[in-house]
């Protein structure tokens, strides 16, 4: 019989930690909701006040307009293509090497894939000149191709999908030759269908890296109008420097595609994660 209120007790415990997590979370979210639809001068009234008073949306009226000087929609749908384009392509890139690399048997896959490691280890700074000549060289400067195809090629992409196909259990495989499919159609209609968390896991984090991405957008885009959100965003807190309705309006805007992939795709991302071998 003691057993039962401690049980209860711990089950109270876990969910007001629970509880107490979710509002640490989703605190910042509200307040810069909050802080959107506000004035400027309620924003920064003492004490600050949750509620806004009164309730208004012409902090957004600078933000919608693709005449202002900060066209805010206008990086949105810039961020949006290139972080689209982005992670189409290493999703392709990423699934095909991954799958040679756990399912076919060549010379030197193990060294390859050793190698392929050995790049996530190398600071991200290193490729900045390098990759700033060949963008450079090829024209792309200020434009979107530039935040599209250089980090097409993903190495942690290929080390997830790799580990993830390591789980897929071979049978399947060897049942599929014994009826007379080839290598492309056991990876076509066997592999992906299994692979569609991994997949989704792997699109979601490359879309979200890529989106949020600042340093590699400032040094390639040098039109206002070619800008993506984060370093647009950046420029609006510059013009706007007393304005935090003005900032946190952007912030929201900036934020609805992040909410609503994880909202869609949480199921698929947790699956791909602990299928994956992936450990926070």
């Amino acid at each position: 019989m003691s057993a039962t209120p401690a049980r209860s007790l711990q089950r109270l415990s876990f969910y007001v930690l629970l509880a107490l997590l979710t509002w640490i979370f989703v605190a910042p979210l509200l307040w810069m909701l909050s802080t959107s639809l506000k004035t400027n001068p309620d924003a920064t009234r003492q004490p600050p006040s949750w509620i806004p008073h009164p309730v208004t949306t012409g902090a957004y009226v600078p933000l919608v307009s693709m005449e202002s000087e900060t066209p805010v929609l206008l990086w949105f749908f810039n961020s949006l293509v290139a972080a689209t384009a982005n992670a189409l392509l290493v999703v392709g890139t990423s699934v095909l090497a991954a799958y040679a690399l756990a399912r076919l048997e060549f010379p030197g896959r193990r060294v390859l894939f050793g190698l392929i490691i050995g790049t996530l280890f190398i600071p991200t700074f290193v490729f900045l000149i390098p990759n700033f000549l060949i963008v450079s060289s090829l024209g792309w400067l200020d434009s979107l191709w530039a935040l599209i195809v250089p980090g097409a090629g993903s190495a942690f992409g290929v080390f997830f999908m790799r580990q993830f196909f390591a789980t897929l259990p071979r049978e399947l495989e060897d049942a599929a030759l014994l009826e007379g499919a080839n290598q492309w159609q056991i990876f076509r209609r066997i592999i992906l269908p299994l692979a569609r968390p991994g997949i989704a896991t792997l699109s979601v984090l490359a879309f979200l890296t890529n989106y949020n991405d600042f340093i590699w957008p400032v040094y390639v885009l040098f039109s206002p109008r070619n800008f993506t959100l984060p370093p647009g965003l950046s420029i609006l807190q510059g013009a706007y420097t007393t304005n935090y309705p003005v900032i946190m309006a952007g912030g929201v805007v900036a934020s609805i595609p992040a909410i609503l992939l994880f909202i869609l795709a949480q199921r698929h991302v947790i699956e791909g994660v602990s299928r994956s071998g992936l450990k926070g």
